[in-house]
């Protein structure tokens, strides 16, 4: 435990006897550290974030994979893309030590089972990609899943919090979130948490601004499941189209609900056909679609 930073105590002797604001202040400061350990590791992040997109646009899959609060952190990070970017479904797996249930209780025992790590990672193809989440970086379940998924060929990318880790040495790439010792030692829900989150969060989002997810700041592949989603969709459509709410809605019906296409109808496309193409031939860049119709 020693070598490990986030193991280690930092000056916090008598925590539980200071005043409330001093506890606060020592906690925050640890949550700006973690964010500080993500700035530092952008270089990494953006190299994870050019080889994902590339994997994903060429037809691979993502899978999460990890323990305890990690997976936590990485399920709610994918759980978010199809909603956000439209990343299909299909293309998500989550490899959780002790399945589901893991994500509501806790199964401490699950993340020591290095065969369900391996079992759970066979599914993967030589196309696919992991992000294999642990603090330590010693996690038995994750370590084994990264194995296993570079014996079936996937991209392995490792997050940790510790140098010099045993997911890192197994991994194709490694993001190191040196966010140091926890306020309360080993509790790495914290500091190591709110870093993993933050990165994970850039991770993905650089990889869908790389897909074309993202025009302007606006998500133009957002899903429109409901009344706000349609409102906010038909906002971005009237935005990037430089046309009126109305008509903006009445594009984004006709395109059944997606951003580009309407975008493209407003913009002076001759049907939801002629949009689609434009598209196709720009794969997926509205930008780039959109030009090819000033060119015309």
């Amino acid at each position: 435990m020693a070598e490990r930073p986030t193991e280690q105590s930092g000056s916090y002797a008598g925590i539980d006897t200071w005043p409330d604001a001093r506890i606060l202040e020592a906690l925050a400061e640890g949550q700006a550290r973690a964010i500080a350990a993500v700035r530092q590791a952008a270089p990494a992040i953006a190299g994870a974030a050019t080889i994902l997109a590339q994997r994903l646009a060429a037809g691979g899959r993502l899978a999460y994979a990890g323990a305890g609060a990690s997976i936590r952190v990485a399920v709610q990070d994918g759980s978010e893309l199809p909603a956000t970017f439209g990343m299909p479904k299909s293309k998500l797996l989550y490899l959780i030590a002790g399945g589901r249930a893991a994500m509501f209780d806790t199964l401490a025992d699950a993340e020591d089972d290095e065969a369900d790590g391996a079992a759970q990672a066979d599914i993967l193809t030589p196309a696919d990609t992991m992000i294999a989440v642990a603090a330590s970086g010693s996690t038995p379940f994750t370590v084994a899943a990264a194995n296993r998924a570079r014996e079936k060929g996937a991209f392995v990318i490792a997050v940790v919090n510790n140098p010099g880790s045993k997911l890192a040495a197994t991994a194709d790439l490694e993001i190191l979130l040196a966010s140091g010792p926890e306020v309360i030692a080993g509790s790495t829900r914290l500091g190591a948490g709110t870093a993993q989150k933050a990165a994970l969060n850039l991770l993905s989002t650089l990889t869908y601004i790389k897909l074309g997810a993202v025009h302007d700041g606006l998500m133009v592949n957002v899903e429109t499941g409901n009344a706000k989603l349609r409102r906010r969709a038909a906002g971005i459509v009237a935005t990037i189209a430089r046309v009126d709410e109305a008509r903006a809605a009445v594009a984004l019906e006709t395109a059944g609900g997606h951003v580009k296409p309407a975008v493209l109808l407003c913009a002076g496309a001759n049907d939801i056909a002629a949009a689609q193409r434009l598209l196709d031939a720009a794969n997926g860049n509205l930008r780039l679609a959109m030009s090819h119709i000033r060119d015309t």
